[in-house]
């Protein structure tokens, strides 16, 4: 019926990660040179060069137990199990499994790290992209003035 729409709560997430496969880079594989994608990326091989997601919500990023990456991940949602050698961005979720080795900084919203997971680097956490939902009062309020009185 109209008008019955369920409201969605402005705290909700915004950001799912896809479920789907829609490139894989097979375990004898050495791909060198940076890697653009949309939705769900898994790694088994080598990739030598930078990892970013077109879609800056919801994308995968599956880094398998025998995989490597040499080069920076700029992906929401990452998942390593494997081995990568420079800086991680998730804008949303980062889960490091058992054998997931990172030699580089880890920026995220969310981190899930099983034990046996081991960072050489710093963990950050990015509050930056926090953003205030639409219609709340940190939105609407105005700007403070200060009035400035001047004698005649």
């Amino acid at each position: 019926m109209l008008g019955n729409k369920k409201p969605t709560s402005p705290s909700a997430p915004v950001s799912k990660p896809v479920d789907t496969i829609d490139t894989l880079i097979g375990k004898k594989t050495v791909f060198k040179g940076d890697v653009e994608f949309s939705g769900g990326l898994r790694v088994d091989g080598q990739v030598k060069g930078n990892i970013i997601a077109r879609d800056e919500t919801n994308s995968t990023l599956v880094v398998s137990e025998l995989s490597e990456i040499e080069g920076n991940i700029d992906v929401p949602h990452v998942i390593v199990n494997g081995t990568v050698k420079g800086n991680i961005k998730s804008t949303a979720h980062i889960e490091l499994q058992p054998n997931s080795r990172i030699v580089g900084d880890v920026h995220y919203k969310g981190v899930e790290m099983q034990l046996g997971a081991s960072i050489n680097g710093n963990l950050v956490c990015d509050t930056s992209r926090s953003e205030a939902p639409a219609g709340s009062a940190a939105e609407s309020a105005p700007e403070p003035t200060q009035k400035v009185l001047e004698n005649s």
